[in-house]
């Protein structure tokens, strides 16, 4: 698949720190009003052609950014373009690292750059005890959830160090503060998310770069519905059961929604959170316990 064009923002503007941000005054997941917080701001999400990823390439393109994506499925690439044209985007599978190295190239040739970098990629992994799993299941896991960020932060570091500023977001998860049985490789790989950004965050601070990690309680959408299936199948309770149980330690009693989550990632990469980094921000409804 070949580049698409991008549209292009108005030049950059400094952003006022005294611009109100969005209030969001339910947890039904209603995306509220974007200010024009990054205008001009070069952005790269992966693995956006659907859920939090597209969630959080259409703020960034409603806050005035220019931003480019990627995702390994043509198809749902396809469908992500056509609903927001002003994407730049190519297929990817950043598991992979040839496949990154032409990624970085193609975004920033595009972008003339880089400012925002948001590692959004992540797959749910088997559902098994750990004696049961295939390692083959296992190594596909850390693959997406954890090499994937190491890929692209190693491809953006070097950017951002060299201008002096940026800011990278991972995407963890609730799953990274507790432990989660029969989903053990994707409780290990946002766990390691976690030390990974603390990290980057203690390497790049120096050269005025942030670094933080989202995680993510049960998001409303396609992939929590496949978990729910995968959980119902490997217990041999109903996907009714499985749902309820899911927020029944959740106090706010719901699954987050995708635009809650890129809201907040749009925050963290924003003037107003200029003096964040390091940090893991839970966007979770506030989960008690798994």
């Amino acid at each position: 698949m070949g580049l698409l064009p991008l549209a292009m923002a108005p030049p950059a503007e400094a952003f006022n720190a005294d611009t109100p941000m969005p209030h969001h005054s339910s947890v039904s997941g209603a995306s509220p009003i974007v200010p024009q917080t990054h205008v001009g701001q070069r952005v790269l999400v992966t693995a956006a052609a659907s859920g939090i990823g597209l969630a959080t390439a259409t703020a960034f393109l409603q806050a005035g950014a220019r931003v480019f994506i990627c995702d390994l499925d043509p198809v749902a690439l396809d469908a992500a373009l056509r609903d927001q044209p002003g994407l730049g985007a190519m297929v990817c599978d950043v598991s992979d690292e040839e496949q990154v190295a032409a990624l970085f190239k193609a975004a920033t040739g595009q972008l003339q750059g880089l400012d925002i970098l948001v590692n959004n990629a992540g797959v749910a992994g088997p559902t098994a005890l750990v004696e049961d799993m295939d390692f083959s299941d296992w190594r596909r896991c850390l693959a997406v959830n954890l090499d994937a960020s190491f890929l692209c932060a190693r491809a953006a570091a070097p950017l951002l160090r060299a201008q002096g500023s940026g800011s990278i977001v991972n995407l963890a998860s609730t799953a990274g503060l507790f432990g989660f049985p029969r989903r053990a490789p994707y409780a290990a790989s946002k766990w390691a998310i976690r030390g990974f950004t603390r990290t980057l965050a203690q390497e790049l601070g120096p050269f005025g770069v942030r670094v933080n990690c989202v995680c993510p309680g049960s998001v409303s959408g396609e992939r929590i519905e496949r978990v729910i299936r995968a959980e119902a199948a490997s217990t041999g309770q109903s996907e009714a059961d499985v749902r309820s149980q899911m927020t029944a330690y959740v106090s706010l009693k719901t699954f987050v929604s995708p635009q809650d989550v890129a809201h907040t990632i749009l925050f963290l990469s924003s003037a107003a959170g200029a003096r964040i980094s390091g940090q893991d921000i839970t966007v979770d409804g506030h989960t008690e316990t798994f």
